[in-house]
């Protein structure tokens, strides 16, 4: 069968799964340009449709390719049409990528401890100390010295990637040396699905008796119960029954407590009450310890150059910095050799060169007002209509995700409002974005026009 063909047959196979708006939309314009016997790769128009089969309908895409060709195991999805040789260089170096990213995953799973869900690797000797989280570590040591009596809540705030999850594992791996505690790692949004699970099963006093019966619980990712109004319920009794026994509590989130939106003010207060910790990005050195750190036990020496080019190119996510040097050492064992700076710029390239996609607050705002027919006024200014407010917080939303703009500075752009009604807004169009497919892909369609209208 040929490339067009085999892509006929999938277009028309989604096509009756789909609106014939969606089907138009993600599909228009779209062909097979490149085959090999394992991969395929996938002209599209633009970056924003790229994205949207990469993680919405690649699965489905490769189920129906592979029912015509069940050798493919892969797909590509390019922007234009890209020449014949650059084909051949995708294909090769897909291959390498793949065998790159299988050597460099690491298998959690065979690490975690099937009672209190902690990963054995997070300890606090593996953990690499700077100015960025010394309060932070010092809080949580101090936690295993006293268990339930010196911090009590512990609650630790930062962005993805920068070692609170590692740091409250380490305390819940240490004070579990001690057999007779009981401890219990878990993230929050696992924890809400355990009280669904327990609604509709009917054993939700069973669910709060076997949380009562801990020496130490430890929720992470905590502001995923905000709004969640039978999740912070149970987080309540927990928390009171734990706290009045001397029981440790550690929490983690993305913010302090008084920024998390709808999180009842009783927990906001209970949160409070106990330390506050923040965890930074690691300055420059920090970055460069951290690698050499684990680099241990790898069998694999890297030269200070190589260790520098990694920790200065990734500078705000500790997860991206071990993902990088893994990639390092991944081609190592692959190729029996270790890399030189410019082939370890090479292996990186693509890790490191997401592209930037400029943009303004203005082409934001523009955006949104053109897309919901409003006038650029309305989105501004202080109305309350009905037809305006949604669009508004979803312009609220862009701002803070596409522009990086403060919340402060949004609500100064959006007609002076505090910072805590742009939180609430970016918190709503995110949750509500994650199960509303037509919002979803409204941002998507309006992102577009953001981009498209700021090149022009």
């Amino acid at each position: 069968m040929s490339n067009e063909e085999l892509w006929k047959a999938v277009l028309g196979e989604m096509e009756l799964t789909l609106s014939r708006a969606n089907f138009t939309t993600w599909f228009k314009n779209t062909t097979i340009v490149g085959r090999d016997k394992n991969y395929l790769i996938v002209s599209v128009p633009n970056g924003f449709i790229k994205e949207w089969l990469e993680n919405k309908f690649n699965k489905k895409i490769l189920q129906s390719i592979r029912v015509i060709a069940p050798e493919i195991r892969e797909i590509r999805y390019s922007i234009g049409k890209p020449k014949v040789e650059l084909i051949k260089q995708d294909f090769s170096k897909m291959v390498l990528d793949k065998e790159l990213e299988d050597k460099s995953d690491q298998p959690f799973d065979a690490e975690i401890d099937k009672v209190t869900n902690l990963n054995k690797k997070y300890s606090f000797e593996s953990f690499v100390i700077g100015s960025n989280n010394e309060l932070a570590h010092a809080a949580c040591v101090g936690v295993t010295k006293n268990i339930g009596r010196l911090y009590n809540p512990l609650f630790l705030y930062g962005g993805v990637g920068l070692g609170k999850t590692h740091l409250i594992q380490a305390v819940g791996n240490k004070i579990s040396e001690n057999k007779d505690r009981k401890v219990l790692y878990i993230p929050a949004e696992r924890f809400t699905a355990q009280i669904v699970e327990a609604i509709l099963n009917k054993t939700i006093e069973d669910l709060k008796t076997q949380y009562a019966k801990l020496d130490l619980l430890i929720i992470d990712d905590i502001q995923f119960i905000a709004g969640k109004v039978k999740a912070q319920e149970i987080v309540f009794s927990t928390f009171n029954e734990l706290y009045g026994r001397n029981k440790q509590i550690i929490l983690s989130s993305d913010r302090p407590p008084k920024a998390i939106p709808t999180l009842e003010e009783r927990l906001r207060s209970r949160f409070e009450g106990g330390m506050i910790a923040d965890v930074n990005s690691p300055d420059l050195e920090t970055r460069i310890a951290i690698l050499k750190q684990k680099l241990i036990g790898k069998n694999i020496e890297l030269s200070e150059d190589i260790l520098g080019y990694i920790a200065t190119h990734i500078q705000k996510n500790v997860r991206e910095l071990e993902g990088a040097l893994n990639r390092v050492i991944a081609f190592s064992q692959i190729y029996n050799k270790i890399p030189d700076i410019k082939e370890t710029k090479n292996i990186l390239n693509t890790y490191l060169s997401a592209p930037y996609r400029k943009t303004s607050p203005q082409s934001v705002l523009k955006s949104v007002a053109d897309f919901y027919n409003i006038s650029l006024a309305d989105l501004v200014k202080r109305s309350r209509k009905k037809e305006v407010v949604k669009p508004r917080q979803i312009a609220m939303f862009l701002l803070r995700e596409e522009t990086k703009l403060s919340f402060p500075e949004i609500g100064q752009k959006l007609g002076g409002r505090d910072h805590s009604t742009v939180i609430h807004a970016c918190e709503k169009i995110r949750s509500e974005s994650a199960v509303d497919e037509p919002l979803k892909q409204e941002l998507v369609l309006i992102k577009e026009r953001v981009y498209s209208s700021f090149d022009k």
